[in-house]
């Protein structure tokens, strides 16, 4: 059974730093490719970040590429999202999203969400 627990979310300042964790189980975590979307309140989901767990190359969404940086540990089955210089554009409920290095997204699987509110 394919799982995926996301923690870290919570209150920070603008400007502040928060870390996501997504923790991976039932599936295998090196032939993943795995991502983090958000979804703003009112607004479509959207893509933040995705990482290939094969390779460990990853990609960025340009409005956050000089500020998040996304990044794995196959020891724990876990990818994070490090967040810094944070606004309050960032505030979304953040997803994290698995599928296969070979398929893609053709069979995926989400987590359950993890909010994250950017206010002083």
């Amino acid at each position: 059974q394919v799982q995926l627990v996301e923690s870290g979310g919570g209150l920070v300042e603008p400007g502040g730093s928060l870390r996501l964790s997504c923790l991976a189980s039932g599936f295998t975590f090196s032939r993943s490719v795995m991502a983090w979307y958000r979804q703003a309140l009112g607004k479509e989901r959207e893509l933040v970040a995705v990482i290939n767990n094969f390779d460990g190359s990853t990609n960025c969404a340009d409005s956050v590429k000089d500020r998040f940086t996304i990044s794995r540990d196959t020891v724990k089955n876990t990818i994070y999202l490090q967040m810094n210089s944070l606004k309050r554009e960032d505030t979304a409920v953040y997803y994290c999203r698995a599928g296969d290095v070979n398929s893609g997204w053709r069979n995926d699987y989400w987590g359950q969400g993890t909010q994250v509110t950017v206010s002083s």
